[in-house]
């Protein structure tokens, strides 16, 4: 997808973090916005700063896991927006914790946004991405879908299970002719956006910064990458894991303190504010979750 003039993008939890910083850097590039996200006074507010750039912005309140609210927003979109050429799915949240210091509610709340939600958003736009001439999955995955994260096990495993389904998705497209819809996973390290407040960041990693990601983002959308990894050093991962032998692997991972990175999670902040404990999977307030 060389050029991204005159493109039409969705991205979900786009009120701030991650996705606002995503939405910002492909309106740059002359993407017309579709903003989701239960924040509606930073979802206007992001929007207004997409729209100063000369950008058509549209701004609709979502709920990811609630899929007749995906179903009804993909048909909203089709009569008041148009196709879509982009889909970014960016919402999820994180509960950080020993496993059962951490309410049941908020595992399942994890996997129903970071990995249910991604697959709901794309099988209600697939058909719709696939009609374009060309066309984009982003998923927004983690540097931790390629090492288990104790303290952070459910969300660890979500990204997981994200990054598998990227990559099977992927494949399948390319084996039912469809290769004019790419699939890029985006698996960072830590990234400031106040979901991970608190944590003792590995040796040799630093913090990333949602701008800074967003534009690696845009760039492998741009090159059809199929891997978006950041920083440099989450490279080698994924070839340290296939060669070392498991325990030699996990002493790695306790020397350089990737093991107990999250053993001083404290919790959700934003703008620096610590959040409002998150209500159980059960009340219909349970979308409030994070933005990564």
């Amino acid at each position: 997808m060389r050029d991204l003039t005159g493109k039409r993008a969705l991205v979900t939890g786009a009120a701030q973090g991650i996705g606002k910083s995503i939405a910002l850097a492909l309106a740059r590039r002359g993407v017309a916005i579709v903003l989701t996200d239960l924040r509606l006074e930073s979802l206007a507010a992001a929007a207004a700063e997409i729209r100063n750039l000369g950008v058509p912005a549209f701004t609709y309140a979502l709920d990811v896991t609630n899929h007749q609210a995906i179903a009804e927003l993909r048909d909203r979109l089709r009569t008041e927006v148009g196709p879509l050429d982009i889909l970014v799915n960016n919402a999820g949240t994180v509960f950080g914790g020993a496993f059962l210091d951490v309410p049941l509610e908020k595992h399942l709340l994890t996997y129903q946004v970071n990995t249910l939600g991604m697959v709901a958003m794309t099988h209600a736009f697939l058909p719709d991405l696939a009609a374009r001439p060309e066309a984009n999955v982003t998923n927004i995955v983690s540097a931790s879908a390629f090492v288990g994260l104790p303290f952070g096990t459910t969300y660890a495993s979500s990204k997981w299970a994200g990054l598998g389904f990227s990559e099977g998705l992927r494949l399948e497209l390319c084996e039912l002719g469809q290769r004019h819809v790419t699939v890029t996973a985006v698996c960072p390290s830590y990234v400031k956006t106040g979901l991970f407040e608190g944590v003792k960041l590995p040796t040799t990693t630093d913090w990333l910064t949602p701008d800074r990601l967003a534009e690696q983002v845009v760039h492998g959308i741009v090159r059809n990458k199929p891997l978006v990894l950041a920083p440099a050093i989450v490279r080698t991962t994924p070839f340290f894991r296939g060669v070392l032998p498991l325990r030699l692997f996990d002493w790695v991972g306790r020397i350089f303190g990737v093991n107990t990175t999250m053993y001083t999670w404290r919790g959700h902040t934003a703008h620096g504010q610590p959040s409002a404990p998150h209500p159980p999977a059960s009340t219909p307030e349970r979308d409030r979750a994070g933005v990564l």
